[in-house]
């Protein structure tokens, strides 16, 4: 129990500084703002209480909000990633459910499994991000091709990121 909260403790610090020194510095266009940090609120264990998740991400974004000078953004969306979590495990669990003691990761449920659950939990971060961002609907068709654009990036480099962590 106290490696895992090492090791996800130690996974945090280097996805935020990750996300604050260098992922924060990539942008094309306007259009495509790659996420990382969202990889500790997917990897967090099964198990985890509700409450201690929304916690979790909610000082998730507001760390990220302090770096960025946002107003709060990061921690709105990341508060409703967190929310949203437990239901989008329900939807995709197992037939025989999780195993215990087991985390939510590409090496464990497989790539297919692991896609489809990160890729839900981005896109509804993005979505609430950036349109909390503009807070405005004129501008509805430019903000879905950057919530698309930085998702599909955002998966990409999470992907690339879980499949490297646990490759031995």
């Amino acid at each position: 129990m106290i490696n895992r909260v090492l090791r996800l403790s130690l996974l945090f610090v280097v996805l935020i500084l990750l996300q604050v020194l260098v992922m924060n510095n990539i942008q094309f266009n306007g259009y495509i703002n790659p996420y990382i940090y969202l990889l500790f609120i997917l990897l967090l264990p099964f198990e985890i209480p509700s409450w201690l998740l929304l916690i979790i991400s909610f000082l998730t974004g507001l760390i990220i909000d302090l770096f960025s000078v946002s107003p709060g953004m990061h921690a709105s969306a990341t508060l409703v990633a967190g929310f949203i979590r437990p239901h989008i495990l329900r939807i995709l669990s197992p037939r025989d459910g999780y195993e215990k003691g087991s985390e939510p990761s590409l090496h464990t449920y497989g790539v297919r499994w692991f896609v489809t659950y990160a890729a839900f939990i981005i896109l509804i971060h993005h979505f609430v991000l950036f349109y909390l961002e503009v807070f405005r609907l004129s501008d509805f068709f430019r903000t879905f091709l950057r919530v698309i654009l930085s998702s599909i990036f955002s998966l990409v480099f999470i992907l690339l990121i879980d499949y490297y962590r646990k490759r031995k």
